[in-house]
């Protein structure tokens, strides 16, 4: 990214914050890059909006990337939580180039429907068991790369989305455990085209939402113990500077460890592995009459306690 766009970027991100920016001892993980390191390290955002501990200077065992990271499980959280401890040098926000927290996970495993607000939206019954469709984890960019419009849609749409990241692997998974399998939390902006979604490819929604670039993370992963209750975290996308969602994760029809009991009957759940948990009202496509991103748009997503991601649509 030019510096002149991460500076712009900066100044938005500085603007965006409703929830005001606060130094932490909260366990934020990012992947970054800066122009003095070769390739992706790991760091710890310091705070809300805050600069970047380089966790790889700190202990260069450490792997680079969140996935090994996590699969390492205690061993690796334990020396993130000595760094986040240690009076460690930070890198300004502008030196460095935030990637998504979670990488070329297994799976990206997305729910429909999952707000009572946005069911009543539609004027549709809120689902009795969860409604699972997925994104290819090529849809992934980073918290403040750009939204590519692809020129087989005509409709593409935002929606704001809290992420579940997992950190220990399991199958069949009791709703009563499945917090133990969770590392964190982060937000993600869920782009799907609706034409494709909803009239193209027998009605099956998969490739209106896996467009490359169509799933934006970040800008950490926030973990569990730092998060104080992710059902009840203010959640809104703002385009071009205009609230167009606003809700609470406290709508959601199926809490993360119910989602996690219910995907992990199917599937095996890996560390890294991203669970979308749906969006609120207020998208799009349900307005009258429908409004779609055009070249130009910038979306803002952002939940409290996580942060805000902002991606320019080319």
């Amino acid at each position: 990214m030019l510096v002149s766009g991460r500076s712009r970027l900066l100044t938005a991100l500085l603007q965006a914050q409703k929830w005001p920016f606060q130094p932490s001892r909260d366990m934020r993980l990012v992947q970054f890059q800066a122009p003095h390191l070769v390739g992706p390290h790991l760091g710890l955002e310091t705070g809300n909006g805050g600069g970047v501990i380089n966790l790889n200077a700190f202990d260069p065992t450490l792997p680079k990337t969140m996935i090994p990271f996590l699969e390492q499980g205690e061993a690796t959280l334990s020396v993130a939580r000595r760094a986040l401890a240690a009076q460690l040098p930070v890198l300004p926000r502008s030196e460095v180039t935030f990637l998504a927290p979670v990488t070329r996970p297994d799976k990206v495993v997305c729910v429909g429907m999952n707000y009572v607000d946005h069911c009543k939206e539609q004027n549709v019954p809120v689902p009795k068991e969860p409604i699972i469709f997925s994104k290819f984890a090529s849809s992934i960019v980073g918290p403040y790369d750009e939204v590519v419009l692809p020129p087989e849609s005509q409709e593409v749409d935002w929606e704001v989305e809290l992420a579940v990241v997992i950190g220990k692997k399991g199958k069949h998974i009791k709703a009563t455990d499945a917090m133990a399998h969770v590392a964190g939390f982060t937000v993600a902006h869920d782009v799907s085209a609706r034409d494709w979604q909803m009239r193209r490819n027998g009605k099956q929604w998969l490739l209106g939402k896996t467009f490359d670039t169509f799933c934006p993370l970040g800008p950490a992963l926030v973990t569990k113990d730092s998060v104080a209750d992710p059902h009840n975290l203010k959640i809104c996308c703002r385009v071009n500077g205009e609230v167009v969602q606003s809700s609470n994760t406290n709508q959601m029809v199926f809490k993360t460890e119910e989602l996690i009991a219910w995907v992990s009957q199917f599937v095996t759940f890996y560390p890294g592995d991203v669970i979308l948990t749906g969006t609120p009202p207020g998208v799009g496509v349900f307005r009258k009459p429908p409004v779609f991103l055009k070249k130009g748009d910038e979306v803002q997503c952002e939940i409290e306690e996580l942060g805000v991601i902002i991606n320019k649509v080319v």
